[in-house]
């Protein structure tokens, strides 16, 4: 596994993991609740993704893909 690649499959399990919260917070509201925890922990890993991927974009910086790049090798895209 190279470095890239980890922080691909990272990004996927988060949105993943956010999509399963939005779906529990779906059924919170359905059964009545007016506040739901799991709504709350979506919007907030939500948030902090879109927030790495804009800094990511702007500054051509991303913190997972740095420290990926310190503990394992790097992608070798031509083999």
């Amino acid at each position: 596994m190279c470095a890239s690649r980890m922080q691909r499959l990272l990004t996927a399990i988060m949105l993943g993991i956010i999509l399963y919260f939005f779906a529990e917070a779906g059924i919170d509201f359905q059964n009545g609740v007016k506040e739901s925890t799991n709504f709350i922990i979506a919007t907030g890993l939500q948030t902090f993704v879109i927030v790495m991927m804009i800094l990511w974009a702007i500054t051509n910086f991303c913190p997972s893909t740095w420290f990926f790049k310190k503990i394992l090798p790097p992608c070798k895209w031509d083999k």
